[in-house]
């Protein structure tokens, strides 16, 4: 009798949060997120562009804090809640700020780039609220866009985080 094959590959069942909803399957230890979420689950939004955590196309958020998905496992995320481009529009389909934002400054061109930009600013904007032109070039310089000269894009997260601040201080008087 042969001895039984031993394979040192074994199949593991993620659960995770996906934009606010309960979502499992099953991933092979090696299996990046970008993959999981795009072949798996669907997710398509998350874009695979250099796979080396460069680019920043496959940028999503991990319990609120914006990552690369290229250079995280899907089963790290087991538990975890997990936000994509997907999950910026309300329910009704209606568009963010920021994304309203980036579509009034045409703040992309073929769009391969916008999602992890998108999901890079979500989670900046959440931690600084008055950037100056610079701050906002530096945050960005973790993208690659081909397309645009980040000019648009500066243009629209400054156009936000000022309508957020003046938005708060009509709020407070």
């Amino acid at each position: 009798m042969k001895p039984p094959i031993l394979s040192c590959e074994t199949v593991h069942a993620v659960q995770l949060t996906l934009n606010g909803v309960k979502r499992s399957a099953r991933a092979e230890p090696r299996l990046l997120l970008t993959d999981f979420l795009r072949g798996s689950l669907g997710a398509t939004g998350t874009h695979v562009g250099c796979e080396h955590g460069v680019c920043g196309a496959c940028t999503v958020h991990i319990d609120g804090v914006a990552a690369r998905a290229c250079l995280t496992l899907a089963v790290q995320c087991d538990g975890r809640r997990i936000d994509t481009v997907e999950g910026l529009a309300d329910g009704d389909g209606r568009l963010s700020d920021l994304q309203d934002a980036f579509r009034r400054h045409h703040a992309l061109q073929c769009g391969f780039c916008t999602a992890g930009i998108l999901m890079s600013c979500v989670d900046w904007l959440g931690r600084i609220s008055e950037p100056s032109e610079a701050e906002v070039r530096a945050m960005l310089s973790g993208h690659l866009c081909r397309c645009t000269g980040y000019t648009p894009i500066v243009a629209a997260v400054l156009e936000v985080a000022h309508a957020r601040v003046a938005k708060k201080a009509d709020r407070s008087a």
